[in-house]
This record gives structure tokens, sequence and C-alpha cells, in this order.
């Protein structure tokens, strides 16, 4: 495995969260991506060092799966998948304070492009395992530990393929855990955490308006461009209502204890969280995002069609009623074409693993309430869920306050406090050996 020569001042998680980081797995989306292969080879050859035997599947060039599964004490209870993805969204280095893909150390920080999404859970979940292991110990049930490819652009090319053509590495598994939950957040100066029980779903939409070509000096009533741009503009200001879910009513309530507000303005709620006001104001509606526009091939030639792509997160269950609403807002002269249809999910905040999550942070942290939380965003959850699956978000991280975690997923200047990442493994090391 990589060494360089700070490693001796680094302990194991943060060694490992740091040399993932600096095995660039850039998934540009579009099947255009750097690959995984490197990245997964390291967690192989690290997994080998525990005497395990890691299965691979590679079924694009370069787009590299794993699996392994550890015997728990228990073998008659459903395993349970605990997954990550070794691919990360790209970087633009000149934006950054630093290089995205050194991995460096400042401050008490690891900093790098998948610092918060989500080589720091790989590394997690890998020393929390070390450490179970090492102590001559098992976990309570079969783990099935997968690192999956391609999950940056949905898991077409990842978690889709392998519950595809390996469903067998899941053979029992009832429920999962991933990212995206189990984080720290401040309500009104109280600590507080999130842990994921839903995922909105996923509607990736490109606009495409058609006109009639012409030279860029005339007069043009008829121009793509100009027809695309008010679409776009429709949509990406629409305000979408509030429209609570069973998870975000919970939300709500929760939040309205801890501070002592209304729940009547959700919203104001949510602006409670400080940092991440913004994450959870996008679980309590639908959200429509322009991310790209592409028209013409020269300045002086009107082009005869423009297209726009849109990032739609709708609530789970209303896919169908959201795409009738933006149908309305866009115009009938626009056409919509549904690039990737991803289902949204919802589990009920109650049963085993639940307590066993909530009590594996209160070991670490006794006095800080446990709140639901829908997701915005997605994760593989969706792909394991076609297999029966339950999954969860439960990446614990103890933040400091006003530290805007949420802010640096797919942001510039991602990075995460090393103390957390130790947290981090604490906490998964006693879930696998009580879960």
């Amino acid at each position: 495995m990589p060494e360089t020569s700070d490693a001796p001042q680094l302990n194991e998680v943060a060694r490992i969260a740091r040399d993932l980081i600096r095995i660039d797995t850039t998934n540009h989306g579009g099947g255009r991506a750097v690959g995984e292969r490197e990245a997964a080879e390291y967690v192989g050859a690290y997994l080998e060092t525990l005497g395990l035997e890691p299965e691979f599947y590679e079924p694009i060039e370069r787009r590299t799966n794993l699996m392994v599964r550890i015997p728990g004490v228990d073998r008659d209870r459903p395993a349970l998948v605990l997954h990550g993805h070794l691919d990360v969204v790209p970087a633009i280095a000149d934006d950054w304070s630093i290089d995205p893909f050194a991995g460096e150390v400042r401050d008490g920080l690891l900093w790098g492009r998948g610092a918060v999404d989500m080589k720091n859970m790989d590394a997690m979940m890998l020393t929390a395992l070390a450490d179970v292991l090492r102590a001559g110990q098992q976990p309570a049930r079969d783990i099935v530990l997968t690192f999956f490819a391609d999950e940056e652009d949905g898991g077409v090319r990842g978690s889709a393929l392998v519950v595809r053509d390996r469903p067998e590495w899941f053979a029992g598994a009832s429920e999962a855990i991933s990212e995206v939950g189990g984080y720290s957040i401040s309500v009104a100066g109280k600590r507080a955490y999130l842990l994921q029980v839903g995922e909105k779903g996923l509607l990736w939409l490109r606009l495409r308006a058609r006109g009639r070509a012409g030279h860029g000096s005339g007069f043009h009533p008829d121009n793509a461009v100009t027809r695309l741009a008010e679409a776009v503009a429709a949509l990406g200001r629409t305000q979408w209502p509030i429209r609570l879910t069973q998870t975000t009513r919970a939300l709500v309530q929760q939040l309205a204890a801890l501070s002592g507000a209304s729940t009547e303005d959700p919203d104001a709620l949510a602006d409670l969280t400080g940092p991440a006001a913004g994450f959870l104001r996008s679980t309590l509606r639908t959200t429509s995002n322009p991310t790209g526009a592409t028209a013409g091939y020269k300045h002086n030639v009107i082009p005869d069609n423009a297209t726009a792509t849109i990032d739609v997160r709708v609530l789970p269950g209303t896919e169908d009623d959201v795409l009738a609403d933006i149908r309305r807002i866009v115009g009938d002269d626009i056409e919509i074409e549904l690039v990737t249809r991803d289902i949204g999910l919802e589990t009920p905040y109650e049963g085993p693993l639940v307590d066993a999550m909530v009590a594996a942070l209160h070991c670490h942290d006794p006095q800080a309430p446990i709140i639901p939380y829908l997701m915005g965003g997605g994760t593989d959850n969706k792909a394991l869920s076609r297999l029966g699956i339950a999954g969860y978000g439960f990446a614990p991280l103890r933040l400091p306050d006003g530290f805007d975690f949420t802010g640096m997923f797919h942001g510039v200047d991602e990075r995460v406090p090393l103390n957390a990442l130790d947290f981090g493994r604490a906490v998964l090391a006693d879930l696998l050996r009580t879960c």
C-alpha cells in the first residue's frame, strides 16, 4: 500500500483516507472517467492484510467494484451490507486553495477531493472492520463489505451492474449502510446527529428547443437559444412547495423540540441548523436545477436547436406528478428527454438496526439527540433496494460547531477533521460488534 514520509504522523484511518484521495478516481459522467481500478486494488490489498479474500468485478474496463463477506457471530441472521464508492466528482485545481488530489493535512484537517464524499467513510469502514478483526472478534452478523464504481454518475456503470450481474454477493442481506448520515449538526446551539432513512428520487432531464437557423445579424424571432433560455429560467426559478413526508415531518418536529420554535415554518426551522440549512431545505420539497447548456457552433450563426440539462430531485412517489408540472412550466414547444430516472426511498425510523446505530452514537456522545432525515441526493442504496435491501446513511462524524460539512459535497476545498475520522471509526467498530 502507498506510504509517504508523513505517514508516521497520521494514524491509520487518516492515512488510508489520505492515500485514497491521492488516487485520482475522477468521474466526469456519461462514461468518461479515470476509473476506480487503482483505488480498488489499494482497498483489496488492505483487506488481504486482514486475512480476507476480496472478489473483484470489472464489467467495464477500469470501472472496478469489489466485495468481501466477513462471517458474523450469528450466521442465521440476515447479512448487513456496508458499502462505499471509490469515484469522486471532478475538481478544478485553480478553484482550490490546495491541490485537490494531494491529500494534505492542515490545522488538523485532511483536505482533498473525496475527504467528504466519500473516501473518508471508505477509510472509516476499513479501519473499523480492522479493529474488530484484530481484536480476535467477529461482527454480530455477516457483513458484506462492498466498494462500488460510478456512484457519482448514478451508479449506471457500478452498483446497477453489480446488482444485475453479481446478486449472489448480497445473498441473505436485508439491510445496508453507507454515506451521508450520522454526522453532527448544530440546532440553536445544541449538537444533534442526522440519521439518513431515505433518499429523494432522481430525474435527470434534457430540454431541447428547436428553431430556424440563420445569420446572427438578422431579425430572427424563431431563435432556439432564446426559447430554451426562457424555459430554463422558468424551471430554475420555480419555488416548489413544501410537502412533508413521514421522515421530514419527524425532522421538523424534532428540530422544533430542540429549538423551542414552532413547526409552522419548516424552512425557518432548517435555518436554525446554520450551515446545514440549505441541505435540509432541499429535503422538504422538489428541487429543479439547471446544470448545463449547449447550443451553436459559431458566433454569427443562429443554431436550429439548443439543449440544457436539468437535475431534478423529487420526494418519493411524486415522480409522475413532478414531470407533469415540468411540462406545464417549460411549455409544449420544449422537448423533454428523460435521461435517467431512479427511485426515491423512505424507510421507517425504527427497528433493531436503527436502535443499534443510535446506541453506537450514544456510546461516544451520550446526550446528543439523533434525528431522522430524508437526503436530498442519492446513493448506491437505490440499486441495492432492487434486491429488497433497506438502506440507511450512517457515516458518523462529530464535527465542530459551524463547520460547513454539507456545503463541501461536490464543492471546493473539501476537508474533514482528523478527530472526526477517529470518532467515526470508533462508532462504526462498535456498531459492527452489536448490530
